[in-house]
């Protein structure tokens, strides 16, 4: 099932290609804090966002995003908006659209930096993702290892281009280490929130993820910047736990006894795109909704 479920990924990438590429760079700032502002990749880089904190000794870019050449792109967006060269960059988790470009940055001159938990994910990562993707993107594609510098130690702040920042870090949730980057009320979360898209549910693992969002809920954003998706309010978080309930409540209502059963994956699947018609990137859906099962089917059988 996972070899169909990477086939269809590899076609929905095939037909974003046939579209044309885009001639501008795509960029807007925050509404109500210019220093703060978003560039998003083409569809052949999964619209991905890269963030951006204008600060008094330079910018800080968040995410370095999918493609080397997109990360490129994302630091010229950046430093076309704020008058500054980006001197830092944040990898916020373990997924190749958040630290592919690091290499492409480091070249620049870029410092780019992320925790240790983080950092230790990325080789495995790495290596399974190029097994997917390298040979479809080359020559844009990172050839070697990422490898943006962890924090000292422990830190829970941060102090990048004159930017005060708190770093908060979190486990397992829709990757297995997580970075989230804290400027005043400002929250970047990368696929923790995925506002009007699927969520990449990978690892399946709903509770832990529910309980890193409850978290940033108590710290009382104002703006999240999320990975994939526009900029929104608090509600996103909520909204979020929503989504990721509905998925594991309609999954728990199918009663799993059976690991991989397509059938009944199938069934649930319909029924998610009916409470989420609009959602994009029924991809993702396709590849974590199995895992949400199968890690359902392992809670029953341990009662």
């Amino acid at each position: 099932m996972r070899n169909l479920i990477l086939s269809c990924l590899c076609h929905l990438l095939a037909a974003a290609a046939l579209a044309a590429p885009p001639t501008d760079l795509t960029w807007a700032a925050t509404p109500g804090d210019p220093r703060v502002g978003t560039y998003t990749s083409s569809p052949w880089g999964f619209n991905t966002n890269s963030h951006w904190i204008a600060g008094p000794q330079g910018t800080v870019l968040v995410d370095v995003q999918f493609l080397p050449s997109a990360a490129t792109q994302a630091v010229g967006a950046a430093e076309q908006a704020t008058g500054n060269k980006v001197t830092d960059a944040v990898v916020l988790h373990v997924n190749p659209d958040k630290f592919n470009g690091t290499p492409a940055l480091q070249a620049r001159g870029i410092r780019v930096w992320t925790s240790a938990e983080v950092a230790a994910e990325i080789p495995a990562v790495h290596k399974l993702r190029s097994s997917w993707f390298a040979e479809r993107y080359a020559p844009d594609y990172p050839t070697t290892e990422p490898k943006p510098t962890p924090f000292a130690g422990a830190a829970d702040s941060v102090r990048l281009a004159g930017l005060d920042l708190r770093i908060h870090r979190f486990g397992l949730a829709c990757s297995k280490a997580h970075v989230v980057v804290q400027f005043e009320r400002h929250l970047f979360v990368g696929d923790l929130v995925s506002p009007g898209n699927h969520a990449w549910m990978e690892l399946g693992a709903i509770d832990a993820w529910v309980q890193v969002l409850e978290k940033l809920l108590a710290l009382d954003p104002l703006y999240i910047h999320p990975g994939r998706g526009p900029t929104a309010g608090k509600d996103a978080l909520s909204a979020q736990i929503d989504y990721l309930r509905t998925v594991q409540n309609l999954v728990r209502a199918a009663k799993p006894r059976k690991t991989d059963d397509e059938a009944a994956i199938a069934k649930v699947h319909k029924q998610i795109l009916a409470c989420y018609p609009t959602h994009d990137f029924e991809v993702f859906l396709n590849l974590g909704l199995p895992e949400v099962w199968n890690a359902e089917v392992g809670r029953s059988n341990k009662r």
